[in-house]
């Protein structure tokens, strides 16, 4: 007996940075044959990626922020981010984005913070966001992707003043993020991404009192600093103290250790 197959084409509507293209594919080729169904009857959402990029700028710690070109929310200022595109996958997505806003290729640190996907955050459709978070050590003046008016480097303290009303969720997304970049400088080495290769204890412990707000007693602070296994190496070069007077500092490089014990304390 003769089988009649019926082969479907489903055309969905896939959004990459803001614009609508048609995205085709066969049914056959996604859904086994023998449990067929009806993508139709379920609700599209799209998969975006935000970060939140932290460096340090004239010793204040600085969050970059892009203003939109194009609704939603023009002109108001918002985390880098887009639309993940159907290529590549999240973290795939992510440096990409981190490459088209900050033009650099790579940063010293890019992890997942937390994925966001409350129903109305995005106001054109059901948009669920992986969000990231970066450490670019002495970035120059950010570019602007092709989505957006404007880019800067913005002090925290002024985020956390109020003084910026972002678009969509993203004030809960960077609260998160400012909160996991301060959490993790207790207990792991991503102090160091904000310095050089090389690095005094000094410049060291200015990161930590620039993220936290808080300022360290200097001897203290070395003394911990060099008791956590794995943390610091050691090298066999000083350089002279900025102030031109006193003892050469030691030069120190980033040791093998990802977690540092025992671990620093803010408060």
């Amino acid at each position: 007996m003769a089988v009649l197959v019926i082969v479907t084409i489903t055309i969905t509507r896939l959004i990459v940075k803001s614009t609508f293209i048609l995205y085709y594919f066969h049914v056959t080729d996604t859904v086994n044959p023998r449990k067929p169904y009806d993508p139709g009857e379920f609700p599209p959402f799209a998969v975006t990626v935000d970060i939140a990029i932290f460096t340090i700028i004239d010793e204040e710690f600085s969050l970059l922020l892009i203003q939109r070109g194009g609704e939603p929310f023009k002109d108001a200022w918002a985390l880098p981010g887009g639309f993940v595109q159907p290529d590549e996958d999240l973290d795939a997505a992510a440096a990409r984005e981190l490459s088209e806003e900050t033009a650099i290729d790579s940063a010293s640190h890019l992890e997942q913070l937390k994925t966001y996907g409350a129903p109305k955050r995005d106001p054109r459709m059901r948009v669920v966001s992986a969000a990231y978070w970066a450490v670019v050590p002495k970035l120059g003046t950010p570019s602007a992707g092709s989505d957006a008016r404007h880019a800067r480097f913005v002090p925290v303290r002024e985020i956390e003043a109020g003084d910026y009303d972002l678009a969509f969720d993203h004030q809960l997304i960077v609260a998160d993020a400012i909160e996991r970049a301060r959490a993790k400088l207790e207990y792991s080495a991503i102090a160091t991404s904000f310095c050089d290769l090389e690095f005094t204890l000094s410049e060291l412990r200015k990161v930590y009192e620039t993220v936290w707000g808080v300022p360290l007693e200097p001897a203290n602070f070395a003394r911990k600093a060099q008791q956590c296994e794995g943390f610091l190496h050691p090298l066999d070069r000083t350089i002279p103290p900025p102030s031109g007077t006193g003892r050469p500092a030691q030069l120190f490089r980033v040791g093998p250790a990802t977690e540092i014990q025992p671990p620093f304390k803010r408060y």
